[in-house]
C-alpha cells in the first residue's frame, strides 16, 4: 500500500502539471460537448483527437491525459441531450432518458441535470478509489469470465430488461426481440454470409448504432413534438430551481453509491460497458426502491443510478486496458491504439516499465473528474433554457444535428432515409406504448451475445454443457431464473394483496 501512496502521488504531480492540468481542462470541456450531441459519443470524441494529439508532439502522458479527459467528459455530456430532449447522447445515457425526461417535462430539468452531474462524480470517484486499491486483484478475477460467462452475463443483462416492463411485459419483449433482430442485419462475420440485407450494398455492414438510436429517439420525439403542437399540447418549460435539495440528496445517496460500486465491477469486465452497468443499476435500483410506481414517470433516484453506474463503467474499464493490456470498452480500444503510436504496450509490465504514464493517468481521472462537476453545474442554467426554444427553433434544430451525425458515418443518403424510416417507426411504437429502452439495449447487446455464444459453443463443438459449467456461469443463470420468475410472483401477490384489502 506504501508504494501505491507513493506512486499516485508522483501521478498527481503529473497531472497537475500546468500543461496536464490545462488539458485535462480544454479535454473535459470538449467531452462534455460531444457527449451532448446525439450520435457522436465518445469513440468519436478520443478518435477525433489521436491524430491531433500525436500531431502535436505531445508527450505520451499529456496526450493520455487529453484523451481520457475526453472520454469522462463524453459520459458525464450524454446525460444533458437524454435529460433534455430524450435523445440518448451515447448508449450509456440509454437508461438516463426514461426518468430525466419526464422529469425535464415536469418542469425539473435543472434538478436532473445537477443530480446526474453529482452522482456521475460520485460513480467516477468510487471508481478512482476502486483503480487504486484494486486493479491487479479484479483484474485477475476479469480472467475468469471466459465466452461462456459472458453468453451468461449478455443474458443476465436481458433478464434485467424485465425491471422495466413495468405493467407492459409483452411490450418490453417485443421491444428487445426487435433489437436483436436489426443486431443481426449485416456480414456475418463467421461465415461470410449476408443476413436481411435484401441485396442491399448499403447495409453489408449492418445497420450503424448512430443511426438506430437517432432515428427512434431523435426523430420520432421530434414527430412526437409536432403531433404535441398541433394539438396545442403545453410545451416543456424549464422552470423552476436549477439545483437538487438536500432532501433530494439524501433520497439518492445510497442508490447512488450502491450504483457507483456495481458499475465499476461491471466496467473491470473487458467488452461488458457502461450499457449494461446503467441498466443493471437501473433495474436495481427499482427492484429496491421503486414502492410507489414512480420510476420511469420522472422518479430522480432513477436518473442519478444509471448515471453513476455509467461512469463508474467508464472509468472501470481502464483496469483491464492498463493491467492486461485489453480494452475495456471501445473507446479503451481506441486508446490502446494512442499508446501503439507511442510505442507503448499495456499490461502488467507497463506499471513496472512506465510507472510514471500509469499513475499520471489514474491520478487525471481523478483531477478531470472535479473539473467536470466545477464545469457542469454552472452551466445548467444554460442547458434548461435550450427547453424554452420554440419548437420552429428547436425541431428544425434537432433535425439538422442528427443529419449530420448520421451523414457523418458512411457521408451517404441512405442513411439519413433509413434513419428518418426508423423514426416513423419508434413514432408508432411509442404511440403504441411499446418502451424504446430495451430495444435499443437488445441492439447493443445482440451481436456481443451472439459472438460469445458461438466461440464458447465452438471450443467443445457444439456441446451446451459449456455455457453452465463454471460457478461463474452458474450464478449468472441463477441470476436470470430470478430477474424472470420474481416479477411475475410479485405482481400477483400484490394483486392479492389488494383484493384482500378492497374485501
Amino acid at each position: 500500500m506504501g508504494d501505491t501512496l507513493q506512486h499516485l502521488g508522483e501521478g498527481f504531480g503529473v497531472a497537475l502539471a500546468p500543461i496536464n492540468l490545462l488539458l485535462g481542462l480544454i479535454g473535459s470541456f470538449i467531452g462534455t460537448v460531444v457527449g451532448m450531441l446525439p450520435g457522436l459519443g465518445p469513440i468519436n470524441g478520443v478518435a477525433i483527437l489521436m491524430p491531433l494529439a500525436f500531431a502535436l508532439k505531445l508527450p505520451p502522458e499529456s496526450a493520455l491525459i487529453l484523451l481520457t479527459a475526453v472520454y469522462i467528459g463524453c459520459e458525464f455530456g450524454g446525460r444533458i441531450s437524454s435529460i433534455l430532449i430524450n435523445v440518448p447522447g451515447d448508449a450509456g445515457a440509454i437508461m438516463t432518458a426514461v426518468d430525466g425526461y419526464p422529469m425535464a417535462v415536469k418542469g425539473q430539468a435543472g434538478v436532473a441535470l445537477s443530480i446526474s452531474a453529482w452522482s456521475s462524480f460520485i460513480g467516477s470517484f468510487v471508481a478512482f478509489i476502486g483503480i487504486v486499491l484494486a486493479a491487479p486483484l479484479l483484474a485477475r478475477w476479469a480472467l475468469a469470465f471466459g465466452p461462456a460467462e459472458y453468453f451468461a452475463l449478455m443474458c443476465f443483462a436481458f433478464a434485467c430488461i424485465t425491471g422495466l416492463m413495468g405493467d407492459a411485459p409483452m411490450k418490453a419483449v417485443l421491444a428487445a426481440v426487435l433489437g436483436l433482430a436489426l443486431s443481426t442485419v449485416g456480414l456475418d462475420s463467421n461465415s461470410g454470409v449476408y443476413r436481411f440485407t435484401a441485396g442491399s450494398v448499403h447495409l453489408s455492414d449492418g445497420i450503424q448504432f448512430v443511426v438506430v438510436v437517432i432515428g427512434l429517439f431523435s426523430v420520432s420525439e421530434v414527430l412526437l413534438m409536432l403531433e404535441q403542437h398541433l394539438v396545442q399540447a403545453p410545451p416543456i418549460r424549464a422552470i423552476g430551481r436549477n439545483l437538487f435539495n438536500r432532501a433530494e440528496m439524501a433520497l439518492t445517496w445510497w442508490g447512488t453509491v450502491r450504483s457507483s460500486v456495481l458499475g465499476f465491477v461491471v466496467g473491470v469486465l473487458p467488452g461488458a460497458g457502461a450499457t449494461i452497468a446503467s441498466a443493471m443499476a437501473y433495474t436495481m435500483e427499482k427492484r429496491l426502491c421503486d414502492t410507489e410506481g414512480t420510476f420511469g414517470k420522472g422518479d430522480i433516484r432513477g436518473v442519478a443510478a444509471p448515471e453513476a453506474a455509467n461512469n463508474a463503467s467508464a472509468n472501470g474499464s481502464f483496469v483491464p486496458m492498463l493491467t492486461l493490456g485489453v480494452p475495456g470498452s471501445g473507446t479503451t480500444a481506441v486508446m490502446v491504439g494512442a499508446l501503439s503510436l507511442y510505442n507503448i504496450t499495456p499490461g502488467p509490465a507497463l506499471f513496472t516499465q512506465q510507472p510514471t504514464l500509469v499513475w499520471g493517468l489514474i491520478a487525471s481521472m481523478a483531477v478531470c473528474n472535479v473539473l467536470l462537476l466545477i464545469m457542469n453545474i454552472p452551466m445548467i442554467g444554460l442547458f434548461t433554457r435550450m427547453l424554452a426554444l420554440p419548437n420552429w427553433i428547436l425541431v428544425p434544430g434537432i433535425l439538422a444535428i442528427s443529419a449530420v451525425g448520421v451523414y457523418a458515418i458512411h457521408a451517404t443518403t441512405f442513411d439519413l432515409v433509413l434513419m428518418v424510416v426508423l423514426g416513423i417507426v419508434g413514432y408508432l411504437l411509442r404511440k403504441a406504448g411499446v418502451p424504446m429502452a430495451p430495444l435499443i439495449l437488445g441492439f447493443v447487446l445482440g451481436d456481443m451475445m451472439e459472438q460469445n455464444l458461438r466461440r464458447a459453443l465452438s471450443i467443445t463443438n457444439g456441446e451446451l454443457g459449456i455455457l453452465w459449467e463454471s460457478p461463474i456461469s452458474i450464478g449468472l443463470w441463477v441470476g436470470v431464473a430470478t430477474m424472470l420468475l420474481l416479477p411475475p410472483v410479485y405482481r400477483r401477490l400484490s394483486r392479492r394483496r389488494a383484493a384482500a384489502a378492497a374485501a
